[in-house]
C-alpha cells in the first residue's frame, strides 16, 4: 500500500514517521556499514549505540522538517494528503519545536563521541536541514539527500579512528548514488501529483529514462563498493553480499518494470534488504 489514507498512529508519531520505519532502516545499514569498515569489525559498543539512536533521533528530524517545507504541498498529493501539518491536527510552530528538540536530542548523543566528530556533525546538521528545501531549486534534490544520508561515513570513522582515510570517499559515494536510486523509485509513486503542484525531484528529471539511469546509479554504487572492499581488505563473504544486493537491484526493476506506483513503492522498500545483505556480508567478513 503506498499511501497514507489510513492513519491510525499517534499523530505525534506519525509526524516523526516512527509509524513507518523503512527510512530509519535504509539510513542504519549504511550507518553500520561505515562503522564495522571503521572498526575493522569491532564498533565499541557505546559508538553502537550512540549512533544507532543517532540515526532514529535524525531520521525523525528529517520528515519533521520535511512536512514542515512541504505543509502546503502534501495535500494535493495523494499519498501525503492524510500527514498530520496538512489535516490540522498539529500546528507548524509545534512541529518546528518538536524538530529543534530532536535537534537538541542528537547533540546530546554526538557529545558523547570526540572533538572531531562532533565537528563533522554540523556538516551533517546542515545536509539534513536543507535538504526538504531542495525541491524547490533543483530537479534534483536526491542529491541532497544522498549526501546527507552519507555525511554518517566520515562521523563513524572520526568516532572509532579519528582519522578520515581516503578509502572511506568510496562508501561515501556508494550511498550518495545508491540513495538517488532508491530515493527515484520513491519519487516515481507521486510523478503525477508533483508535477501537478510543482514539485521538483529525479523522477521527473530522468523522465522515460528513469529505470534505465536508476540501474547505471545501481551499478555505480555496486562499484563503488567493491573499491571500497579492495582498499579494505575485504573477502569472500563481503563480495557474496555485494552479489545478493545485485540480485536485490534486479528484482526491484522488475517491479518497477510498468512503473505503477504500487510496484515502484515495492522497489523502494526492498533497497532494505539491499542494506541488509550488504552488512550482513561484510560484518561475516570480518568475522
Amino acid at each position: 500500500m503506498t499511501t497514507e489514507t489510513l492513519p491510525t498512529a499517534n499523530r505525534w508519531l506519525r509526524l516523526m514517521r516512527l509509524d513507518r520505519p523503512i527510512g530509519t532502516y535504509l539510513l542504519l545499514w549504511p550507518t553500520y556499514w561505515a562503522l564495522w569498515f571503521a572498526s575493522a569489525g569491532s564498533p565499541s559498543l557505546a559508538n553502537l549505540i550512540i549512533f544507532t539512536l543517532g540515526v532514529v533521533v535524525m531520521r525523525a528530524a528529517g520528515c519533521v522538517i520535511n512536512d514542515y517545507a512541504d505543509r502546503h504541498v502534501d495535500g494535493a498529493v495523494e499519498r501525503t494528503k492524510n500527514r498530520p501539518l496538512v489535516t490540522g491536527e498539529i500546528a507548524p510552530h509545534q512541529a518546528l519545536v518538536l524538530f529543534f528538540g530532536l535537534l537538541i536530542l542528537a547533540l546530546v548523543l554526538v557529545l558523547m563521541t570526540n572533538s572531531m566528530t562532533i565537528m563533522l556533525s554540523v556538516g551533517g546538521l546542515m545536509l539534513a536541514a536543507s535538504y526538504p528545501f531542495l525541491k524547490r531549486v533543483t530537479n534534483l534534490p536526491q542529491l541532497g539527500l544522498g549526501a546527507a544520508w552519507a555525511w554518517v561515513v566520515p562521523m563513524a570513522f572520526a568516532a572509532e579512528r579519528q582519522q578520515l582515510p581516503p578509502a572511506l570517499w568510496f562508501i561515501f559515494a556508494a550511498i550518495i548514488v545508491w540513495t538517488i536510486a532508491f530515493d527515484t523509485y520513491y519519487a516515481m509513486v507521486d510523478r503525477e501529483d508533483d508535477l501537478k503542484v510543482g514539485i521538483k525531484s529525479a523522477a521527473i528529471l530522468f523522465g522515460r529514462y528513469d529505470l534505465l539511469i536508476i540501474a547505471l546509479l545501481q551499478l555505480a554504487a555496486l562499484a563503488l563498493l567493491s573499491m571500497a572492499g579492495v582498499s579494505f581488505g575485504r573477502g569472500v563473504f563481503y563480495f557474496l553480499g555485494l552479489a545478493l544486493a545485485a540480485a536485490h537491484f534486479i528484482i526491484q526493476h522488475l517491479n518497477a518494470k510498468s512503473r505503477e506506483p504500487e510496484g515502484c513503492f515495492k522497489a523502494f522498500v526492498n533497497n532494505h534488504r539491499v542494506g541488509m545483505v550488504i552488512f550482513l556480508g561484510l560484518a561475516l567478513d570480518y568475522l
